[in-house]
């Protein structure tokens, strides 16, 4: 049995936050720069420039990269044969996340009340934490910060068993579509099918964490994913919803075994922003 001590959870997450906050993935900015190459649009070519030229700001100046520094959403693998020590490891998440918001001077968001409207919790806490048990003696920790722009703009549906794989289509398309610039464009988006209502959602939020052009490994689903990625990028939604032929940077979708009487899918969008970083202890 490996012994982590909370401490070092603290000190991860919080580092976490706000590299998070800094640094846009590599593999999201490659995919931009990939992008304005081929952007037929004038303006969206400009704004996918303007995006770029945004993220070197943020890195050189470690200022974040949107004002909606986002819902601190944490993916925690647990493998089996690890012991936490020292106290609980929630209360070190949470600890990790009020740092990292503070000493990042990151914008603090969440609100206490979802009715009430108040008070703000004042650190950006409490986090959403999904636990995960796995194999090993490791524990990985992923943040993905969620801004409120680009999470408005999700939907779920309990679509029926006969809309089958063509009325599957159609609602991930719709649902781009008519999020139009809204969700700050281009998007990635996540798709969840399968399980349960809140199965499939998470699943939807689970699969941006996928690194760009990282496909499904059910070949199936791999097609589906460029497919509908094709189709969406005809739309002309574009670059902050201007026009264009870049509306989403990529498309993925995670499924889950279901009821034959149920139909759930779930779509989140990601902004250009597509905000993670990891670290395994």
């Amino acid at each position: 049995m490996r012994e982590i001590a909370v401490d070092a959870i603290t000190e991860s997450v919080a580092k976490l936050c706000m590299d998070a906050g800094f640094y846009i993935p590599d593999d999201v900015r490659k995919s931009i720069i990939d992008a304005r190459e081929t952007e037929e649009s004038p303006v969206g070519k400009a704004i996918l420039g303007q995006i770029l030229k945004s993220q070197d700001i943020s890195a050189e100046e470690r200022m974040p990269l949107c004002q909606d520094c986002g819902f601190a959403v944490i993916f925690i693998e647990i493998g089996q044969d690890v012991q936490i020590i020292g106290g609980d490891i929630k209360d070190s998440v949470n600890k990790g996340v009020a740092k990292g918001y503070t000493d990042g001077y990151l914008r603090k968001s969440i609100l206490i009340d979802p009715l009430k409207r108040s008070p703000n919790s004042g650190d950006n806490t409490p986090p959403v934490i999904w636990f995960d048990i796995v194999p090993g003696d490791k524990l990985k920790i992923t943040i993905a910060p969620k801004g409120g722009g680009s999470e408005n703009m999700s939907r779920t549906k309990m679509l029926k068993p006969s809309d089958g794989v063509e009325g599957f289509k159609q609602f991930v398309i719709d649902s781009v579509v008519e999020a139009g610039g809204n969700p700050c464009p281009p998007v990635v988006v996540g798709v969840g099918v399968g399980g349960t209502f809140d199965k499939c959602a998470w699943l939807a939020k689970k699969a941006l964490l996928r690194d760009i052009g990282q496909r499904n490994a059910d070949p199936f689903y791999a097609e589906l994913e460029t497919e509908l990625l094709e189709t969406i990028n005809k739309c002309g939604v574009g670059p902050m919803g201007l026009g264009g032929n870049t509306t989403a940077l990529d498309v993925f979708i995670e499924q889950h075994p279901l009821h034959i009487a149920t139909f759930p899918a779930a779509v989140n969008l990601n902004c250009h922003a597509a905000r993670h970083k990891s670290v395994t202890i």
